[in-house]
């Protein structure tokens, strides 16, 4: 179909052109009808006079599918400047269904459990549909940051016969007889890749059988994976890391008039950086805490904010006991280890560190924690023929989306989200 998209109709004013899409709203007046036309780029406005047209479209609800031909005419007040009028509608099927609620209303007025039954739907709304187009933006400049960093793109299987963390909240499955699992990260195969690439990424699904139901976990959400070879330290990790982030605010930002409302962040030239132990004492929590609590990262959120400007800070040195066994340990004090999350606005977005390399290290983490080394075999047959010193991180799409968007659940920046509930649509 030859069609031009709304956002293009001020560049053909005096033309003859065709849009399509669907019926937004009409707005029925008594000498003049509008036809709000939606497409993927935004809204078109149709001016109908003649009574015929206009008695037709009093018999069609929102949501029905049409093609409008007509003359673009200058108008300010119109979306984006320009209306079409003298239009010929045609539909492109059947009449919608009434929906269960207005789509052309500015805010959604269901309940998120209700928009989230009629996902088909509710993501028609400009704000939901907004958000998906966020995540998109912030993936391109992910895979745009990396590329530029000599990063190449992985894919590796989401069935896999041993849990990544040890056995943790995996999905267990029944794979031809055999028991397998869905993936709960790349990570073993992204390591065994840096001994391919030596600097590899991802985007890909990740599964957590994780029995929270809160605003900020989900069962399956989107990882956005990198792991470099040839690193001192994490601290080379976290500088990657940082150059990615940029990337990929930027990206968002150049949604332009898109998210010209929200308060994008702004990612420091260095990254401010608390150790752990620091960390709880400014969230005043015991010291022997052995991980953070959400609101520990809402007060060292604030503290970044007062102290250095940043909404973003680095908690590092996490202790060993809460890191998986393929953490690499500090090695002025092997209680803590050469990791790191990434705080956003008070909330953990990226976990990260330096991973061990050497086989011989791998066998006795392992039977410090009372696990078979036979039991990861295929994973560590990597590291007895040589690898680098490597390390890298994950971040979490969903989490990112929603802490851009200020969205106070993870649920209403995912798509089809799947949680402790949710499985349809």
């Amino acid at each position: 179909m030859q069609r031009i998209l709304s956002v293009e109709l001020p560049r053909h004013v005096g033309a003859r052109i065709t849009i399509a899409g669907w019926l937004h709203r009409r707005r029925l007046l008594k000498s003049v009808a509008f036809l709000i036309v939606r497409d993927a780029s935004g809204l078109s406005q149709v001016v109908v006079t003649a009574p015929e047209l206009r008695a037709h479209l009093e018999t069609l609800p929102e949501e029905t599918v049409v093609a409008v031909e007509g003359l673009v005419t200058a108008n300010p007040a119109a979306p984006g400047g320009a209306e079409l009028t003298e239009p010929v509608v045609r539909l492109l099927g059947e009449p919608a269904q009434p929906t269960p609620f207005d789509l052309y209303r500015p805010v959604l007025s269901p309940t998120l459990p209700t928009q989230l039954d009629h996902a088909p739907l509710s993501l028609r709304h400009p704000s939901r549909a907004r958000a998906l187009r966020i995540s998109a933006a912030a993936t391109a400049g992910f895979r745009q940051g990396l590329d530029a960093l000599g990063f190449t793109e992985v894919h590796t299987p989401k069935i896999v016969a041993t849990a990544t963390e040890s056995g943790a909240n995996v999905f267990a499955l029944d794979y031809f007889g055999r028991p397998a699992y869905l993936a709960q990260s790349p990570q073993f195969y992204k390591q065994q890749l840096v001994g391919v690439f030596e600097r590899v990424y991802e985007v890909g699904p990740v599964f957590r059988a994780e029995p929270s139901d809160t605003t900020r976990h989900l069962a399956q959400y989107t990882s956005l994976d990198a792991e470099l070879g040839f690193i001192g330290d994490h601290r080379d990790v976290m500088a990657v890391l940082r150059e990615t982030v940029a990337a990929m605010v930027a990206r968002v930002a150049a949604l332009g008039a898109a998210v010209e409302d929200l308060e994008l962040p702004e990612v420091p030239a260095e990254i401010p950086a608390v150790h752990f132990a620091e960390a709880l004492k400014i969230a005043g929590a015991p010291a022997d805490e052995p991980d953070l609590a959400p609101a520990h990262e809402r007060a060292i959120g604030e503290w970044a904010k007062r102290e250095h400007g940043s909404e973003f800070v680095f908690v590092t040195g996490y202790p060993m006991a809460k890191r998986p066994f393929y953490t690499h340990p500090q090695p002025t004090d092997p209680r803590w280890s050469n990791s790191f999350d990434l705080l956003f606005r008070g909330l953990e977005l990226v976990t990260g560190g330096q991973r061990l390399h050497r086989h011989s290290d791998y066998l006795a983490a392992l039977a410090a924690r009372g696990e078979s080394a036979e039991t990861y075999e295929p994973y560590l047959q990597a590291f007895r023929h040589g690898m680098p010193p490597h390390g890298g991180f994950a971040i979490g799409l969903e989490r990112f989306t929603a802490r851009i968007t200020g969205a106070q659940n993870i649920r209403e920046v995912t798509a089809y989200p799947r949680d402790l509930h949710r499985v349809t649509p």
